[in-house]
């Protein structure tokens, strides 16, 4: 989880279930040997690690497998999650192409829960990710879905930014500054998939997600690539300082809006929006860089619970922070929370030049 957290605060999550052959900041791990250097050692562990990974995408598949087969909309849509870019390595397993796909499997999800948002992202997701899907379906249902949820119009703003159209890009800028929330369901759709493993956890081969614990973490890393999607389309129709002001007054509006939205990554990328429209110097853009440093703080901060110094209660901080993931849909909320729960502080110290 303290991976997660610093990668969100990076806007780049990813996820590996192996360890990498270089530590943090790109130094070798003790041991390693200078690069283009061959090694027994490094032979040894590049085949350990090559182990590891296969095992891990067999849990996958196997997990996928079991889930499809169940009748409930979250199996389904975890089935989705786990079998979405694992296409080739299922079908080396299987000799062919595995069924249902991903997209299917998330298809189905959303007729059996059409009403469930977090489901409809999820969906919506993996069709904007697989070429041969058309989002305009699918997004337009993802916005009768959640019509206050301004994220609901991303993907179609892409799709504008890439056509050139600059009268269809403001037009989605206004639908987009409209909504009351940003949200990419991050905290109900981790709670819906761990929920969903755990279900049939003795019916998966051993090593993966096989506590609570494991299973936050590997959930985690498999959301991290398939629930945030990029902001770039936002970003470059909000970056020219030479664009209408009316088009600069939506992208301040939406920025407000994703400051307050349900994941970290959306508020960070508000802030880059906003501090891009003001002056540098400005009050405002000091105020941005304040709120900015506090939620970075709450973030790190609340991350260091997840690692106890005790190894043996690593699962009852992630039971609690899954029972607050469940009660809130903010991460910063949760984050919050559990800084309470430890008596901590919820504002950095003050920063004096």
């Amino acid at each position: 989880m303290v991976k997660r957290c610093l990668l969100v605060l990076a806007l780049a999550a990813t996820h590996s279930p192996v360890a990498p052959a270089v530590g943090a900041h790109g130094a070798l791990t003790p041991g390693a040997a200078s690069p283009g250097v061959a090694t027994p050692g490094m032979a040894a562990h590049r085949a350990k690690s090559t182990a590891a990974a296969d095992r891990y995408q067999t849990w996958r598949a196997e997990a996928a497998i079991t889930l499809s087969a169940r009748a409930d909309a979250n199996s389904l849509a975890t089935a989705a999650a786990l079998r979405y870019a694992g296409l080739a390595y299922g079908a080396k397993m299987a000799g062919a192409s595995p069924r249902p796909s991903a997209l299917e499997l998330a298809a189905r999800a959303s007729e059996l829960a059409p009403q469930n948002a977090s489901i409809g992202w999820l969906h919506l997701q993996l069709c904007s990710g697989t070429p041969p899907c058309d989002i305009r379906d699918v997004a337009t249902v993802m916005r009768w879905v959640d019509a206050d949820n301004g994220a609901a119009w991303l993907h179609t703003l892409a799709a504008a930014l890439k056509d050139r159209d600059a009268t269809e890009v403001d037009r989605i800028l206004a639908d987009m500054a409209q909504g009351e929330r940003f949200d990419f369901y991050w905290n109900r759709i981790v709670v819906l998939m761990v929920d969903a493993l755990d279900a049939v956890q003795t019916q998966l081969p051993s090593g993966f997600a096989a506590s609570d614990s494991a299973r936050l973490t590997t959930v985690s890393g498999i959301a991290s690539g398939e629930i945030i999607p990029p902001f770039t389309a936002l970003l470059d129709a909000c970056r020219d300082s030479s664009a209408a002001a009316e088009r600069r007054e939506l992208c301040l509006r939406l920025s407000k809006t994703m400051q307050r939205g349900d994941t970290v990554a959306a508020q960070m990328a508000g802030f880059s929006i906003e501090r891009r429209l003001l002056a540098p110097d400005s009050k405002e853009a000091r105020a941005i860089a304040e709120r900015r440093r506090v939620l970075e703080w709450r973030v790190a901060a609340a991350a260091k619970f997840d690692n106890p110094l005790l190894p043996w209660t690593k699962n009852a901080r992630a039971r609690a922070r899954l029972a607050e993931m469940r009660a809130m849909p903010r991460e910063e909320d949760v984050c919050i929370a559990i800084l309470r729960q430890h008596k901590m502080a919820l504002d950095p110290p003050e920063v004096h030049p």
